[in-house]
Formats: C-alpha cells, sequence, structure tokens
C-alpha cells in the first residue's frame, strides 16, 4: 500500500492521505465495514454522547471489526465520515488523529441532515485484510 501526497494537488487538512494505492487488488482480500454510529457491543444501545464521546465509541467499534478481520488501522485505505454537525469537525479531527496513531487512510468526510438513532457521526471504512 502507498500513500499519494503530492504538492501538486491541495494537501489533506486533516489526518488523512490526499489518496492511497493498493498494488494487490486482484489477489488481496478486502474488508468492507457497515456504517458504525456509537451503539455499545454489550447491550445494543446507544451511547446518546457528544462528539467526543460518541466518535470514541465509533473508532472502538471499528477497532473491534479491524481485530476480528485480521487487520488493523495501518492497512485501511479508505473511511468515509459522516457529520451532522460541521463546526464539530475540528473535534472530529483531533480524536480520529489521536485513535489513529499514524495511519493516514484516504477520506471523504460530508455532513448529513441525519443519522440513525440521532447519532452525530457515523463510519465506514476498507481495509486489506490478510
Amino acid at each position: 500500500m502507498k500513500k499519494i501526497n503530492t504538492p501538486h494537488a491541495p494537501p489533506a487538512i486533516g489526518p488523512y492521505s490526499q489518496a492511497i494505492v493498493s498494488e494487490a487488488f486482484l489477489f488481496t482480500r478486502y474488508l468492507f465495514t457497515s456504517g458504525q454510529i456509537a451503539l455499545l457491543p454489550a447491550t445494543g444501545d446507544f451511547l446518546n454522547g457528544d462528539i467526543t464521546e460518541q466518535t470514541k465509541q465509533v473508532l472502538k467499534n471499528l477497532d473491534a471489526i479491524l481485530v476480528e478481520a485480521g487487520t488493523s488501522w495501518e492497512r485501511v485505505v479508505k473511511t468515509n465520515v459522516y457529520l451532522i454537525d460541521m463546526n464539530e469537525y475540528a473535534t472530529f479531527n483531533q480524536i480520529y488523529e489521536q485513535h489513529l496513531k499514524g495511519a493516514r487512510p484516504a477520506r471523504l468526510t460530508c455532513a448529513v441532515a441525519a443519522l440513525p438513532k440521532g447519532a452525530r457521526v457515523e463510519i465506514d471504512l476498507i481495509a486489506e485484510a490478510y
């Protein structure tokens, strides 16, 4: 997997890469997750907290899926992030960056009108899974 970073395109304004090249698409297994919101695995209850609490829970949920698939954030090619309030972008970005510890997958972040259960954030991802 190769991270693309060119001065001839706008730089990333957060903890993500401009693009990712995956060289072994035909011979590599990929994990495609469903969107994750701040549901608590033990109970299935929704964590009705602020953007900080919800983002941390969503990332924990994705951690568990990555581990089960035998992969990690370092092998994540792309994330899609949906926020209901772009005023929370900076807070989200800070938590996301700390959690990924240097991993920089390509990323889409967009604002949406609503998410299931009143969630403030939803994330899905694609990762190489060996």
